[in-house]
């Protein structure tokens, strides 16, 4: 099969849906599909830079997210080359640029357009006008019209699901979590050297946080909480692994509470790169309420990390055993477990239930879950297709 993905994000972009992307065109890839990416310019990658089966389109920064770029050209230069290509099947993986862009690929083709549908955009109305521009009865209506025309949704969690048939949407639409590459996350790694690195003793223990740093990850909750763990661990230290824009904010928290030899900013690592942090840190953590599916989580997981997390439909169904981690409501409740973790090590370990947990976290279970979706979409849209009536200019198959 040879699938189109398009999306606004991508490789050096860190983020999660650039991962999730890769983790599904490596497991395509490795089962005799052929994935070709269709995503922005990138500063950090040269003009002339070969990429096999990536073909960026002219970007510009995207407003209030400069670190994220939308595509200002290309569509017919993607048209040409997605009928060269051949695609079976358009894979969308975002609503602005690419994705529209991904649409109109697939229509003019005449061939399936799914999509994923990763960012819970209600969370992130602060940053367009602080909150005063775009409504939660906005994003409803951009999302309802986004998806119309579509043969399938992939929801990666319960909330998304449940979030989409809210705004009324009936396109098909299936829950399929994003997998991992196991095979990243437990091969050994040298954790001494990191130690050193960081100038850390071997003796120390780590709590590690890691994602985007920024007002909805909620890290201050974490920063704020160091002074009392302090308390009973004096040598503990926080990772903060990642940058973002409240870096500066964070760092001021930091020295005002007099923790700064106790939190350890360490900025942005590669996704390559990522493995060995998990591996030296006792306890993964997180107070960010916005997560659609969380890959760091399931990256901590598969690397034997237990996790203390903020609660949601889908945190709360991923940690639902002891020996994988717990989820907290109040962030008052926070510290009493992580310190219920730190004086408890290894007390809550169970080997089973973590073995069946990974191969439902899998990049192999990803893979095949999302083959046999496009397999129903694609049995969707020829149903839709005979079903209906010759198509008008502009038509799509579900209007």
């Amino acid at each position: 099969m040879n699938v189109g993905i398009f999306t606004d994000t991508y490789f050096p972009q860190v983020s999660g849906v650039a991962t999730s992307i890769q983790t599904l065109r490596n497991d395509l890839e490795r089962k005799g599909n052929t994935v070709y990416i269709f995503t922005t310019t990138d500063p950090h990658v040269a003009k002339n830079t070969i990429e096999p089966n990536i073909f960026r389109l002219g970007s510009i920064p995207f407003i209030s997210f400069t670190d994220r770029r939308i595509a200002y050209r290309g569509m017919f230069h993607a048209l040409k080359l997605a009928k060269e290509l051949d695609l079976d099947i358009v894979h969308t993986q975002t609503e602005f640029s690419l994705g529209l862009i991904g649409k109109f690929v697939a229509h003019n083709l005449k061939i399936p357009c799914v999509h994923t549908y990763h960012t819970m955009y209600e969370d992130y109305l602060h940053y367009v006008l602080n909150g005063h521009l775009l409504k939660p009865y906005h994003v409803k209506q951009m999302s309802k019209l986004f998806v119309s025309g579509m043969s399938g949704i992939v929801a990666p969690s319960t909330r998304v699901y449940d979030t989409l048939r809210g705004y009324g949407i009936k396109t098909p639409m299936e829950i399929i979590p994003t997998g991992v590459d196991l095979s990243e996350y437990t091969r050994p790694v040298d954790t001494v050297a990191l130690r050193k690195k960081l100038h850390l003793t071997l003796d120390q223990p780590i709590l590690l946080t890691l994602s985007r740093v920024a007002n909805e990850k909620k890290i201050e909750i974490l920063i704020q909480n160091m002074p009392l763990l302090l308390k009973y661990y004096p040598n503990l230290v926080l990772l903060v692994v990642g940058d973002g824009p409240d870096m500066d904010d964070l760092v001021l928290q930091v020295q005002e509470l007099k923790v700064a030899r106790n939190v350890i900013f360490v900025g942005e690592v590669e996704h390559d790169q990522i493995s060995p942090y998990y591996h030296l840190a006792d306890l993964f953590v997180s107070a960010s309420d916005t997560e659609s599916q969380g890959l760091t989580f399931i990256e901590a997981l598969a690397a034997g990390l237990k996790c203390v997390v903020r609660s949601s439909p889908y945190t709360d169904e991923l940690f639902d055993d002891p020996s994988l981690g717990v989820t907290y409501s109040h962030p008052e409740d926070y510290a009493g477990l992580v310190l219920q973790y730190l004086q408890h090590q290894g007390v809550f370990d169970e080997i089973q239930h973590r073995q069946k947990k990974l191969y439902s976290i899998s990049s192999d279970y990803f893979g095949d879950q999302i083959l046999e979706f496009y397999q129903d979409a694609y049995k969707y849209f020829l149903r839709k297709k005979l079903a209906n009536e010759p198509l008008k200019d502009g038509q799509y198959y579900d209007d």
